[in-house]
């Protein structure tokens, strides 16, 4: 029991490994192991022995190391993005209420406190935070499909863009941590690629 797995929804795990003894030749870039397992059901694991199902999935994809870093940067940058777009929002929205400062201020601390996930919230893009999602998420896309040679770059974002999803991504991407996806729009988006 000690080594049972839970998942109560559907969820990705991505985990990166890099092979110690793998030297690469001065000829060939350094490529990292990423290893992901997702569940479309929820999933209680008590005995591994014995467990068999038709909705846990696993796999790993060999990913040069040098895009995942230059990916992670552009993701951050979009993240900081999103983050001033959040802000700029708030902050309009605020200014059309006749509210002092220091009623403000106390109104977004009862609101963050009791509203721990304002994160979720959908973001409106303006036309140059769209493009920079769509070339990230296209390179996103190239990484992790199966035949690459035929990945298009996207033309509409596929997932509903929240704060929280663009932190995913860059969390997914980060080779020196794993992480765990469970926001239903962007979970199928990226469990699609893995077909």
């Amino acid at each position: 029991e000690s080594r049972a797995a839970n998942a109560s929804n559907k969820e990705i795990n991505i985990q990166w490994y890099i092979p110690p003894l793998a030297k690469p030749s001065i000829y060939t870039e350094t490529k990292v192991l990423l290893l992901y397992a997702y569940n479309t059901k929820p999933v209680k694991i008590s005995n591994i022995k014995t467990f068999s199902s038709m909705s846990i999935f696993s796999g790993h994809l060999w990913i040069p190391l040098a895009r995942i870093i230059s990916l992670r940067e552009k993701l951050s940058d979009l993240k900081q993005q999103v983050e001033m777009l959040m802000q700029n929002s708030k902050s309009l929205s605020s200014a059309s209420e006749s509210i002092s400062f220091l009623e403000q201020s106390e109104t977004l601390k009862i609101i963050s406190s009791k509203n721990p996930k304002m994160n979720v919230e959908k973001v409106h893009l303006d036309e140059k935070t769209e493009e920079m999602a769509k070339r990230c998420l296209s390179e996103v896309k190239a990484l992790l499909s199966v035949v690459p040679a035929l990945s298009l770059p996207l033309t509409e974002i596929p997932f509903d863009v929240t704060l929280q999803s663009i932190a995913s991504l860059e969390d997914m991407f980060d080779p020196a941590n794993g992480c765990i996806i469970t926001e239903e729009s962007l979970f199928n988006w990226i469990i699609s690629l893995f077909h």
